[in-house]
């Protein structure tokens, strides 16, 4: 026979006791948030701030400009905030604010730099860019000097998309090569290669430019062309490729490796079936990196690939690379223009014409790095919970 105890009603203590703690496990705090107290010192601040510099700047001190004025006010404004929340918070939050403040002011600098960068190339090449011949028509259907309705810069974009091209056919292979070494077989050698890999990534480029151009040119004889531009960018391209490839790689579970050769499989089948497709992503987004790295670059292609007005390569030309005819292989045996190189001969010219078109070539330029910038943070996103 079994008994069974009624225990009773809670006691009112109990029930409040169980709902405080609820409250304090299931809503933490926000640490982030600002208070309004947070908010109106800021606000308070700034407009203090702004009316203190401009009597002293502009009426009392012999100064004058926009940007000595700007700095002003961001000195006297962190001194202003840091003064005013220190007079009703304790120590700790007064440093976390003011830091706060020194880093927010920091972002906004760097990020007004980048825009003002930017407006500035737009405004001042928006005048060549709005016109259609820009884009479908050769430098060489155009005098530097000609209205902007004559000629473009087709001949430049074909250029920078085959040197581009040779520098990732030669980039890929060795720099996910390099990084399954340095990630999957390791040893001595393999830090040696990832020293070397992070000191080639602060390379300067006319160093590679010059590399290619005492080898190529120099000393095996080739002519400027495209194929030097572009194993000149490959030198620049390389290293971001590999490093980013190797820390793709590293952070493939081990389990995975483990299960692998748990099967039977061998290492290089384990990296090449599981390692390897696990983060396609990643390695994608390297290669993706390193062309966006090195579709800019100048100093290169300015040393090893030549001018050219016309586009290369026509029609005779490349079926010349595939051994058809007898025109010459364009990419081998021309010179060949780039984007990075028409911008510097045209804003070096002196004609208002061909500068317009120059920071339209700049736009251009941009929206590429942009497009392969957004297309590597699209693929590198987090897919956490997207099934």
């Amino acid at each position: 026979m079994s008994s069974v105890v009624n225990a009773g009603p809670p006691d009112v203590r109990t029930l409040a006791a169980a709902q405080s703690d609820r409250d304090v496990h299931d809503y933490p705090r926000s640490v982030s948030s600002t208070t309004a107290d947070s908010r109106l010192t800021i606000v308070g601040s700034l407009v203090g701030s702004a009316g203190l510099v401009w009597l002293l700047y502009t009426q009392v001190l012999p100064f004058s400009g926009p940007i000595g004025f700007l700095i002003c006010w961001y000195v006297v404004y962190v001194l202003m905030f840091t003064a005013v929340t220190a007079i009703a918070h304790p120590r700790p939050i007064v440093v976390d604010r003011l830091w706060t403040a020194v880093i927010t002011g920091a972002a906004v600098i760097v990020a007004a730099a980048l825009v003002s960068a930017v407006a500035f190339v737009v405004v001042r090449g928006w005048a060549a860019v709005h016109h259609l011949n820009f884009f479908t028509q050769a430098q060489s259907s155009g005098s530097p000097t000609a209205p902007l309705n004559q000629g473009g810069i087709l001949n430049a974009i074909v250029g920078s998309a085959i040197e581009l091209t040779i520098a990732t056919v030669i980039s890929l292979p060795l720099g996910i090569g390099a990084a399954i070494y340095m990630s999957e077989v390791g040893g001595r050698f393999a830090r040696v290669v990832r020293t070397v890999v992070e000191a080639m990534t602060s390379l300067p480029d006319i160093l590679a430019g010059l590399f290619i151009y005492t080898v190529l040119i120099v000393a095996l004889g080739l002519p400027r062309s495209g194929l030097a531009a572009g194993v000149a960018l490959s030198v620049m391209m390389l290293p971001y490729v590999a490093r980013s490839a190797d820390v793709a790689l590293r952070v493939v579970p081990g389990g995975l490796r483990e299960a692998g050769l748990a099967l039977g499989a061998s290492q290089w089948r384990t990296v090449w079936r599981v390692v390897l497709p696990t983060q396609r992503s990643g390695l994608l987004t390297a290669v993706i990196l390193g062309m966006a790295r090195a579709v800019g670059e100048t100093a290169p292609v300015l040393i090893t690939s030549g001018a050219s007005t016309f586009i290369n390569p026509t029609w005779s030309q490349l079926f010349s690379c595939f051994g058809i005819g007898n025109a010459g292989c364009a990419p081998v045996d021309y010179p060949m223009n780039s984007l990075p190189l028409y911008i510097y001969t045209a804003v070096r010219s002196g004609e208002p014409q061909f500068i317009e078109r120059g920071f339209g070539a700049g736009i251009v330029l941009l929206a590429m790095v942009l497009i392969l910038f957004g297309t590597a943070r699209f693929l590198s996103r987090n897919k956490v919970g997207r099934r």
